[in-house]
């Protein structure tokens, strides 16, 4: 006779069979756990990152008015730091980081995505941002944020053992969306950002992910920050008639504007511009340098109003409320975004775009006496930065957002949609993903070589060159060196070799 127990029969059948349900499987908690977790890290290092950069602006105002020459000293210093800082390892630190970003997307590469988003990148992007904002550098914080946000979630989705791939680009893309959205309080901002800058298509299976980063970073910043908007609710709208001018003229000329812009940072290696190009990759910190010099002389000459973000200036034209930026505003502060790009320092363009396009909207509105000027002033912002961002659908839910306004809904789509066409005569391809393209280019290229050297390695039996070599073989732009060719024209290539000096060959400017 066995002495083997008989199996007790379950005396609660339902409830074993709600257990088994797929929403209680262990991996589908510990992925949860680890998207949460990454959310809340985002939010926090958002909310943390804007209190300090308003911190650093405020050092550089006070000393400012404590001396209004002093910037034209420490500044264009502070400028070759950061320059010759990022020359090395921290290279990926520079730009705005949302180029990095959509390159690991496009990348399933371990090695690549370490070298973009480890966390040594992401603490020094906070880090060199700031001390950039503290001497008046016209950047950005938003695209910075992305980066970080990419990298904090890329982090954890590792540690949590979401190596492969695949896995990776969606802890990734809800890094990136979670960024942009605690960086502007903007969720719907953030998802939408995801989809059409940073992954180009929508697939199922990053909803779920992007919705849960975006929701839980929220639910963080409105219990830190409270429910705001970005710039204040503004209530204008746009009347049927001649008002509806505001829309074509903003259009075209936010558009043509910020096109112009996006080719100037692009630096073409030929036309022009290439000749800036060719200064700045053989000196990159005597050229930043320069930059800081002509970012002081812009600021001196505009009343010291062209230093920083631009918020108060862009929100004091969209609230229609007394200011002292002048009526160049708009073209002072482009220009000072140009330099502070030239200088290949970290920053980011989102908020210097906006103040741009408030500026150039409220020059509109001068010439539109039927249009509220705050409406103008709107629809300037939003196109301005679909020209910049290539972004129309992402820019005007940004602006939407910024300014609580749902009254203006259709004249902002449609002013965005005007711009992209506009800017697409001088940047066909969008600004980020030009950048982007670079990036994985010259990553294909590196890759390349490499396998080109171990087979010749094998052939001979010498060593082919270390990763760490190719790794540090980077250009004045942090995209990697490939060995000089030629082209039909008999001149080198953009991928040259270092100069004797330390400097470096002209090539297309890098994010």
């Amino acid at each position: 006779m066995s002495d083997a127990p008989t199996p007790r029969k379950s005396t609660n059948p339902r409830l074993e069979a709600i257990l088994g349900h797929e929403f209680f499987a262990p991996h589908h908690w510990k992925r949860r756990i680890a998207l949460w977790l990454g959310a809340l890290l985002v939010a926090l290092a958002a909310i943390a990152f804007a209190k300090a950069s308003d911190w650093s602006f405020e050092l550089f105002q006070k000393m400012v008015a404590w001396n209004q020459w002093l910037p034209l000293v420490l500044t264009p210093i502070v400028f070759g730091l950061l320059a010759w800082a990022t020359e090395g390892k921290l290279r990926a630190a520079r730009g705005s980081g949302i180029p990095q970003v959509i390159a690991s997307l496009h990348v399933e590469d371990t090695g690549f995505r370490a070298r973009m988003l480890s966390m040594p990148i992401a603490a020094s992007k906070m880090v060199m941002t700031l001390v950039a904002m503290a001497v008046g550098a016209s950047i950005g914080r938003e695209g910075p944020t992305v980066h970080v946000g990419a990298g904090l979630f890329h982090w954890i989705g590792r540690r949590f053992g979401y190596t492969d791939p695949k896995a990776a680009s969606r802890f990734i893309l809800a890094g990136g969306a979670a960024g942009i959205a605690g960086a502007f309080n903007a969720p719907l901002a953030g998802v939408v950002f995801a989809i059409e800058e940073l992954a180009g298509a929508f697939e199922h299976r990053f909803s779920g992910l992007l919705l849960t980063a975006v929701i839980i970073g929220g639910i963080v910043t409105l219990g830190v920050m409270g429910n705001y908007s970005y710039f204040g609710e503004v209530s204008a709208s746009l009347p049927m008639g001649n008002a509806w001018l505001a829309v074509l003229a903003t259009g075209v000329i936010g558009g043509l504007l910020g096109g112009i812009f996006a080719r100037l940072i692009l630096l073409s290696r030929r036309g022009p511009l290439a000749w800036i190009g060719s200064l700045r990759a053989r000196w990159p910190v005597l050229f930043a340098v320069g930059c800081g010099i002509a970012l002081v002389v812009l600021g001196l000459a505009s009343h010291n109003t062209i230093y920083g973000t631009g918020y108060d200036q862009a929100r004091a034209f969209v609230q229609n409320t007394p200011e002292s930026a002048g009526s160049w505003f708009g073209i002072n502060k482009l220009f000072a975004n140009v330099v502070s790009y030239w200088a290949g320092i970290p920053g980011g363009l989102f908020s210097p775009a906006l103040a741009v396009g408030a500026g150039l909207g409220h020059n509109i509105a001068e010439f539109l006496p039927s249009a509220p000027t705050s409406a103008v002033v709107l629809l300037g912002m939003c196109s301005y930065l679909s020209g910049v961002t290539g972004a129309p659908l992402t820019s005007a839910v940004i602006s939407m957002e910024l300014t609580d306004n749902q009254d203006m809904v259709i004249p902002i789509m449609a002013a965005c949609l005007l711009a992209r066409a506009a800017a697409s005569l001088f940047s066909p391809t969008p600004v980020y993903k030009d950048f982007a393209e670079r990036l994985v280019r010259d990553f294909e290229q590196q890759a390349m070589a490499a396998q080109a050297a171990a087979d010749a390695a094998a052939a001979t039996s010498t060593p082919p060159p270390s990763a760490a070599d190719a790794v540090n073989r980077t250009t004045a732009f942090k995209e990697p060196v490939t060995e000089p060719a030629v082209t039909d024209e008999g001149q080198e290539s953009r991928d040259k070799p270092t100069t004797p000096g330390g400097g470096r060959a002209p090539e297309p400017g890098g994010d």
